[in-house]
C-alpha cells in the first residue's frame, strides 16, 4: 500500500508498506529500522519480535521521544511489561501495533510536530 503526506521534504515518513519491507521517503528497507522525523537509524537489529529485549527498548532512552511506536509484524504482539519498563518510567509512552499501523499512525503523530519514533519489525 503507498501512503501519501504532504510534509516538509526533510522529515522521514513512511511512503509505502508491504509484506517484509517499508519505504522510508523514498528508500526501501528489508530489515529492522528506527525512524524519527530526522532520520532513518539502521542500527537497531532484533531478530525478530521475540528476541526482543532490555536493551532493544533501552536504545529508545537516547532519542528522548515521547512515544514510541513498535511495528510487530504482520500481527500485533505484546511483549512482557519489564522489557520496556525503563521508558514508562522515563515518561515515554510506547504502544505495541502491527508494522502497517505503526507506519500509518507515526506519520500522523510526525505531521502534528510530535516526538514520535516508529521502530519496525518484520
Amino acid at each position: 500500500m503507498k501512503l501519501h503526506l504532504n510534509t516538509s521534504i526533510s522529515q522521514k515518513i513512511f511512503t509505502a508498506h508491504g509484506k517484509g519491507y517499508v519505504t522510508v521517503s523514498g528508500e526501501r528497507f528489508e530489515h529492522p529500522i528506527v525512524v524519527t522525523p530526522e532520520q532513518v537509524l539502521t542500527d537497531w537489529q532484533p531478530q525478530g519480535f521475540d528476541a526482543l529485549d532490555e536493551t532493544h527498548f533501552a536504545y529508545f532512552l537516547a532519542l528522548k521521544p515521547e512515544i514510541v511506536l513498535l511495528g510487530t509484524g504482520g500481527k500485533q504482539c505484546f511483549p512482557r511489561q519489564r522489557l520496556y519498563h525503563a521508558l514508562s518510567v522515563a515518561g515515554i509512552g510506547v504502544e505495541f501495533m502491527d508494522s502497517a499501523a505503526a507506519c500509518r499512525t507515526y506519520n500522523i503523530l510526525m505531521a502534528e510536530n510530535r516526538k514520535v519514533v516508529a521502530a519496525i519489525l518484520f
